[in-house]
């Protein structure tokens, strides 16, 4: 099946199908993750090692803000957990904040919308939420979904934003954290959606809105842990809301990093929990493809940004660049990615979710340096 039919599938039609076609090898980890700790540190310790001197390494006062600040690893391999360790203040049972980690749980939860048949990706943003600039009603949930809007969005953070300048400080902080989707919808376009790729928190809290207008009304408010995080069994999971009640879809999940990690077995598992497809047959293989826009026209685009449906990527862009954004990392892997270091690493070829949360500030810590040294921990294990 090709992507363009799968995506034009996927847009027309919720899947009927109701199975998970291959359980996992181990119990789902609905309320436990099966322990493999004791085993791996006994046969692995010189790598587990090499992972800590990298990865927890912080010292000084907290607010020196210096160094890599790890605060929380989980390693899960085949279904395991193989590793696990907590920085300073943190521990199992302390949920973090995800950041924009948040994007890839929208990302998701567009996919269980589109298998209910709530949402169509073609659908204007305007059948679902009104639109503060009528042009605006040219945006799709597909265009959302790609960071395609093509609205003249400013993503500047602490050290290169003000509430004035910053749209994204605005919406999380400022004017915009009473009603995000009228605040969103308030900019003006620099291109026609679907012709260009800018990372974008409006984005993807513009597709919350539009999901809350779609499914409230048959779910109730709750509709992101009816329909996923309850589902996965993610009970230290929160989600902040805007003034209007609609979940910040870009920015604001917490949870615990064992919580988090059900999430990456969930894509490691095609969407599937527990016996149910939860999201539409073939979801997250297209989630994991490099979206059109980015390889037509990108704005501040960076080695590393490589994109599919809110998924960072480890892949090449046809036409654009050639070298995968994570070398040491199998081509093919991909994550969610949040602010301050924050990150669920999924790599399919070696059935292996790496979580880690993390308070990073001074640009120090290299994703690809860190998944590399997580590698090395499951080398060899059976």
């Amino acid at each position: 099946m090709t992507p363009l039919f799968l995506a034009t599938a996927l847009a027309l039609a919720p899947s009927a199908r109701a199975d998970c076609p291959t359980p996992p090898t181990t119990p789902w980890p609905t309320e436990t993750w099966p322990d493999a700790r004791a085993e791996v540190a006994a046969a692995r310790s010189a790598q587990i090692q090499a992972l800590e001197d990298y990865a927890f390494t912080l010292q000084g006062k907290d607010e020196e803000r210096k160094g890599v600040r790890t605060d929380g690893v989980v390693i899960i391999h085949k279904g395991r957990v193989v590793y696990e360790r907590y920085g300073r203040g943190f521990d199992a049972s302390k949920r973090h904040l995800a950041w924009s980690m948040s994007k890839s749980f929208t990302s998701a939860l567009v996919g269980i919308a589109v298998k209910q048949g709530a949402v169509n990706l073609d659908d204007s943003i305007c059948k679902h939420v009104k639109a503060k600039r009528q042009d605006n009603c040219a945006i799709t949930v597909r265009n959302l979904l790609e960071f395609a809007s093509g609205l003249d969005w400013r993503e500047d953070y602490e050290n290169g934003g003000t509430y004035q300048t910053s749209s994204v400080l605005a919406m999380l902080y400022g004017e915009g954290r009473r009603d995000m989707v009228s605040f969103i919808t308030a900019h003006e376009r620099s291109d026609e959606p679907g012709t260009s790729w800018r990372y974008s928190s409006g984005d993807a809290t513009l597709l919350a809105g539009v999901l809350d207008s779609a499914l409230r009304p048959s779910v109730g408010k709750d509709w992101p842990f009816v329909l996923l995080l309850d589902k996965l069994g993610m009970k230290s999971a929160t989600w902040e809301r805007d003034g209007k009640g609609v979940v910040v879809g870009s920015s604001y999940l917490h949870a615990t990093p064992r919580d988090l990690a059900k999430f990456g077995f969930f894509y490691l598992n095609d969407g599937c929990w527990a016996g149910e497809q939860v999201l539409p047959e073939g979801w997250v293989t297209q989630s994991t493809q490099v979206s059109k826009p980015i390889q037509r026209k990108s704005y501040e685009r960076g080695r590393d940004d490589v994109q599919g449906w809110q998924w960072w990527l480890n892949r090449p862009i046809l036409g654009v660049q050639t070298e995968l954004p994570f070398p040491s990392v199998p081509e093919g892997a991909y994550a969610a990615r949040g602010h301050w270091g924050q990150s669920i690493s999924i790599i399919p070829s070696k059935e292996l979710i790496v979580v880690r949360t993390a308070d990073d500030r001074d640009g120090s810590f290299s994703l690809d340096t860190f998944l590399k040294l997580a590698l090395a921990v499951v080398e060899e294990l059976p």
